[in-house]
């Protein structure tokens, strides 16, 4: 009796678990900066471009400060779409980007997005992929390739 309950119990919440993964797929990301950056609008090229670390300062000269989310995360399965690479490509990237002097480090790797938008306001040169639902009111959301998240044709989803 208590090993059938277990299974569905733990039948349950693997379902559970399944339905909110692909909720989460539907939703769209959302590139958030620091409120004093002036950028409004990025290329999804410039956007892989800052994300790979090659783009490393802003137009006024603030250096860009990358924050990422850990792997598993919705958030990170569009970052490494960004990419085209796999968790382990991302991984070896950045290796190597701090070996050859290119990095000081890798990307932050932050745990939720409450602890991604705490960073992007301390620091003036943040940005971050975030959930839209996450997102709050005080946060400044960029537009990708004109659009925003929500609209359609945005790209980051």
């Amino acid at each position: 009796m208590k090993t059938s309950m277990a299974i569905v119990l733990l039948s349950s919440l693997l379902a559970t678990a399944l339905v909110q993964t692909s909720l989460a797929q539907d939703q769209d990301i959302a590139v958030v900066v620091n409120p004093k950056n002036p950028i409004t609008n990025v290329t999804r090229s410039d956007l892989r471009k800052i994300f790979a670390g090659e783009k490393r300062t802003w137009s006024g000269g603030v250096s860009v400060k990358l924050f990422v989310r850990v792997p598993g995360s919705y958030e990170r399965m569009v970052l490494l779409r960004l990419l085209g690479m796999s968790e382990g490509e991302y991984k070896q990237y950045w290796i190597a980007q701090v070996f050859h002097g290119d990095a000081q480090a890798e990307p932050a790797a932050l745990f939720s997005n409450g602890m991604q938008k705490e960073a992007i306001m301390a620091f003036p040169g943040a940005i971050a992929l975030m959930a839209l639902q996450d997102v709050k009111s005080t946060m400044k959301v960029v537009k990708v390739d004109g659009h925003l998240p929500g609209e359609p044709g945005y790209p980051l989803r």
